[in-house]
């Protein structure tokens, strides 16, 4: 009997793969109508929302401060970050926290989409474009999952150089009472 060959595995899986280096896994999320996706190392943990303390002074996407067990990390409003205004919240937006080199941070976004296993080959580049929604400097590519379009973005970029990163360069010190 003639064996017949097995089917290519799709570049875009749902399920978690095996340790595969050809393959990264991304957490996916929707700000607004969009879905984005960052690499599941970079995510820590998804918490739901709580109120944050507002800092003096900071950008609109810098909704404030949260104590995550004793770190105080900073809330970024992704739709805010990409021009689309601030974030009306409500009990059903999630934080995404990130570990980005030595620090963490938050994004708030509308809800948790996917865990998407992406073969590298399916990563494509950004688009070489001017302007638009969300500035091509923060993407590390776009993969198309089950006929929908996923912006990857790389936390990294998306924080470097950051109004939070300028305060804790400089040494400034949050009050604990304004924390609790």
């Amino acid at each position: 009997m003639e064996k017949i060959p097995s089917a290519a595995p799709p570049a875009v899986s749902r399920h978690p793969a095996g340790p595969i280096s050809a393959e990264e896994q991304y957490v996916t999320f929707t700000v607004g109508s969009e879905e984005y996706g960052v690499n599941i190392l970079s995510v820590r943990e998804i918490r739901g929302w709580t109120i944050e303390t507002k800092l003096p002074n900071m950008p609109d996407y810098v909704r404030g401060v949260v104590n995550l067990r004793g770190i105080i990390i900073p809330i970024f409003d992704l739709r805010a970050r990409f021009g689309g205004g601030r974030t009306e919240v409500t009990k059903r937006h999630v934080v995404v926290v990130l570990q980005v080199g030595e620090r963490t941070r938050g994004v708030l976004v509308d809800a948790i989409s996917d865990i998407l296993t992406v073969a590298h080959d399916a990563v494509r580049p950004p688009p070489d474009i001017d302007g638009g929604l969300i500035e091509q400097q923060y993407l590390s590519g776009l993969v198309i999952a089950e006929n929908r379009m996923v912006t990857l973005l790389d936390v990294t970029r998306l924080f470097a150089g950051d109004a939070v990163e300028e305060l804790s360069s400089n040494h400034i010190q949050i009050p604990h009472q304004a924390l609790a």
